[in-house]
């Protein structure tokens, strides 16, 4: 999560940025990022995102994340852990979108 993130999830819950990385994230080649709870869903997950107006960069889009464009094959792993995620995508389709759903994101938070 980015120090933005951090900061605007502090707010929404109400509680001290130091408390939110203590509490709530697991760190990940020196960044932080959201924990999973013992049922291995996200520690926000209560059958809905308890913090979906805030969620961070990575669950918005998610499963549409940069690793598929280092290695397509990543999909396959995204899939055994994501049923919605469609099976019969083509490798290069799934690059170009990939692509397409990174730049709109970005394009989104300059507005």
């Amino acid at each position: 999560m980015s120090e933005r993130e951090i900061e605007r999830i502090s707010q929404y819950l109400k509680i001290d940025p130091d408390c939110l990385l203590r509490d709530y994230c697991q760190w990940s080649g020196g960044r932080p990022l959201v924990k999973t709870s013992g049922s291995g869903y996200c520690i926000f997950w209560d059958k809905l995102c308890t913090i979906h107006k805030v969620k961070p960069r990575m669950c918005k889009i998610w499963p549409f994340i940069e690793s598929m464009l280092v290695d397509p094959t990543n999909w396959a792993v995204v899939q055994s852990v994501c049923p919605g995620i469609r099976r019969n995508a083509k490798s290069e389709d799934l690059t170009e979108y990939v692509m397409e759903v990174l730049a709109e994101y970005e394009r989104e938070v300059e507005t």
